[in-house]
């Protein structure tokens, strides 16, 4: 396979993507629920994926009713979160490749990510790859969450590179709409989320991790 257009850059998602975050945000919400209502199941979960807090915050609104305490179960989901954090989060399948092969062709690379900042330091910091971007586009600086193609397209103009000319990997369905809808080459890399047929038609391809990815990368050099 060959991509449409040769790739000047790349735009990576984070959560699911680089860092295996999404399976630890689901078992901090099992956690969570303890003792407070019923079980948190992972239906209800993946409907989550890929959006932002306050979206988010309206399904589980919606799952457990009226009168539930969300900001005590918002509380007890960090809590947990930050000690498997401070355990240390693995890296997905071939991020250090994929990394190390665009620093040997000197390309640029960026993050569009729905989590802060700080999220973004916590997660990757241990694994010492913040600096191996060269743009940070967190929610702290996007006006328009995905599915909006804003993220992909601030990664792009920080980049200095065409959003057309910009490689998208994503894992989420909302990602790859705002990749695909910011004018994207957009690849789907699944982690919790299975390709949809609205997914196989806004990608150029779906790829069972980071290693196929570098090998695409490869083979266009």
């Amino acid at each position: 396979m060959s991509f449409p257009r040769t790739i000047r850059a790349v735009v990576f998602d984070m959560d699911g993507l680089l860092v295996d975050t999404e399976a630890v945000f689901y078992r901090a919400m099992q956690q969570a629920t303890v003792g407070i209502a019923d079980e948190f199941p992972m239906t209800t979960f993946l409907q989550m994926v890929g959006l932002p807090n306050q979206a988010g915050d309206e399904i589980v609104r919606n799952h457990f009713g009226a009168g539930f305490d969300l900001t005590t179960w918002n509380a007890a989901v960090s809590m947990h979160f930050r000690e498997e954090l401070a355990a240390g989060i693995a890296l997905k399948a071939g991020v250090f490749e994929i990394l190390d092969h665009l620093d040997e062709i000197g390309m640029p690379r960026a993050i569009a990510t729905s989590s802060s900042l700080e999220s973004v330091r916590a997660s990757l910091g241990p694994h010492s790859i913040v600096d191996r971007f060269h743009a940070l586009i967190t929610r702290d600086v996007q006006n328009n969450h995905k599915p909006h193609p804003e993220p992909f397209l601030k990664a792009a103009a920080a980049l200095g590179v065409d959003p057309a000319d910009c490689l998208a990997l994503e894992d989420s369905h909302n990602g790859v709409r705002s990749a695909s809808s910011a004018g994207m080459m957009t690849v789907m890399v699944p982690d919790m989320l299975d390709p949809t047929e609205e997914m196989h038609s806004l990608c150029v391809r779906i790829a069972r991790d980071l290693h196929e990815v570098r090998a695409l990368l490869v083979a266009q050099a």
